[in-house]
């Protein structure tokens, strides 16, 4: 029978490291921790990503909260995905309690509390640094992935993006790219054709209802300016701490379109913008996405696709990403294999389908002589884990499970006050506040449609005046007269484009 000494050899062998590393906590034999026996993540193997998975009430977001404290402590900026509004507490210090210092004495770590430096930020209008992007910045292959469009509909959407950029118009937000999509169809049909092919108007119909679709899920408060700038992420206070990013979505949980896009847009710009890093000794950023499963559940193949690529090629840019949920069986089968850490609460065995998905998840870990992980599964405690990392040399460490140690920070929600001093000390808010709606596509076509109606209406004024210095009635001003007709009516105003187009192509 294995012995403690055996036991605490073989994880302090397997969990040690020559570099800087966070202690997660204490790992447990038979239901109790082990003296001197700590479970350690290397800094350096960080940007490998990772899962953070366990029921409902078995500690995640602690141990989220937990992580992001000892990250900022080694100036290691956090941006994490705040769905249920649990983590703003980190901006303040925490209440030495009782059984926290109960856990701390059976793990041997001292405990001590601490507050963190905080940015609350936000995709809607709630308050905080408000978050947003170009349309342009998304680029017709990835915005065309959101939407979830076909091929064909991807090509048209390359040909408005091709357009805009002959034209010189921005698109910026999403009522750019909807009227852009209406003048294509109409006014600008024959230009169009002419320049870059024939565009069915049943392919841009469904365009723009897969559009209206992203718009009503609040893809409007999204999609704009003043856009968000990367750098702002990486920020430090005046000791040295990194800034926890808390991006507040407590108001769009029943919107996981505007999630998605979010978060793929968000791993898209990083991945562009960050230089290679190479092998650090520690990450630039971690991101935490709180309720992964909101990403994945909405998600179509191809958006699957591109964030599988990201995930792979993003931690040569030193960022690691971590995915929260309950049943790591809600990330695809693709990614789980791409990340590096693992922490597993407790999961709840009420039917068959979860003891399948217990032994699943059992088999997702490295054996041990020292657990049947699959039971040790159903009767970890709360704040109780099983622990698997990647030393210094991309080695898997022993499975271990872990009595995890108790945040520094307050374990609470913050009051709306607190809310409130954190966003007028802020300069992000500041710099982000004003919402700027410059001359786009939306205000460039509308120029261009208004100047050609007053050119229509000037030609008709033009023919009414001629027949009233004519005399006496002819053949001619019979003609004149019904010319007036057509040249006011509103399908020539239309179809004064093919002739003034040429013109303003010029």
């Amino acid at each position: 029978m294995a012995t403690a000494a055996d036991f605490s050899k073989h994880i302090n062998e397997g969990y040690a490291s020559k570099g800087e590393s966070i202690t997660l906590g204490g790992a447990i034999l038979n239901g109790e921790p082990v003296a001197d026996t700590f479970v350690k993540v290397p800094l350096k193997t960080l940007n490998r990503h990772g899962l953070i998975a366990g029921a409902t009430g078995t500690g995640k977001t602690k141990t989220i909260q937990v992580l992001s404290e000892q990250l900022s402590s080694f100036g290691i900026p956090v941006l994490m995905m705040d769905i249920k509004g649990d983590f703003s507490g980190i901006a303040k210090e925490g209440e030495e309690k009782p059984f926290i210092t109960e856990r701390h004495a059976k793990i041997n770590i001292p405990y001590s509390i601490a507050s963190f430096p905080v940015e609350l930020m936000s995709l809607s209008q709630q308050n905080g640094v408000r978050l947003r992007a170009t349309v342009s910045e998304f680029g017709p292959v990835l915005f065309s992935r959101i939407l979830d469009l076909n091929d064909t509909q991807t090509g048209v959407v390359s040909v408005i993006f091709k357009y805009c950029d002959d034209k010189q118009m921005p698109l910026l937000d999403l009522k750019d790219i909807k009227k852009v999509l209406n003048y294509i169809t109409e006014e600008g049909k024959e230009e169009i054709e002419e320049n870059y092919g024939k565009i069915s108007t049943s392919t841009t119909g469904i365009i723009l209802r897969k559009i209206i679709e992203l718009e009503q899920q609040g893809g409007d408060l999204f999609f704009g300016e003043k856009s968000f700038e990367i750098d702002d992420l990486l920020r430090f206070d005046e000791n040295g701490k990194g800034y926890v990013n808390i991006i507040r979505l407590t108001d769009i949980q029943d919107k996981p379109k505007l999630f998605s896009t979010f978060m793929l847009s968000l791993l898209a710009e990083i991945y562009q913008q960050m230089p290679e890093k190479g092998d650090a000794e520690q990450p630039e950023l971690v991101i935490f996405i709180d309720e992964a499963h909101l990403i994945f559940n909405e998600a179509s193949k191809a958006l699957l696709d591109q964030i599988e690529t990201i995930i792979k090629l993003i931690r040569s840019k030193g960022i690691g990403v971590y995915f929260v949920t309950q049943n790591p069986m809600d990330v695809p089968a693709s990614v789980l294999a791409q990340l590096g850490l693992k922490i597993q609460h407790a999961l709840r065995a009420f039917t068959a389908n979860d003891r399948q998905a217990i032994k699943q998840t059992a088999d997702n870990y490295p054996s041990s002589i020292y657990y049947k992980t699959d039971e040790v599964l159903t009767s970890l405690g709360i704040g109780e884990a099983f622990v698997t990392a990647l030393n210094e040399k991309g080695i898997p460490t022993p499975l271990a499970a872990t009595m995890m140690r108790a945040p520094m920070s307050r374990m609470d929600v913050l009051t709306d006050a607190e809310i409130s001093e954190i966003n007028v000390k802020s300069k992000l808010v500041r710099k982000y506040d004003e919402e700027i709606d410059r001359e786009s596509a939306y205000e460039i076509l509308a120029k261009k449609i208004e100047s050609a109606v007053q050119q229509a209406e000037a030609q008709a004024e033009e023919a009414q005046t001629k027949e009233k210095k004519s005399n006496e009635p002819s053949t001619a001003s019979v003609i004149g007269k019904s010319v007036v007709k057509v040249v006011t009516s509103a399908t020539f105003i239309r179809g004064v484009f093919g002739v003034l187009s040429k013109i303003f192509r010029k």
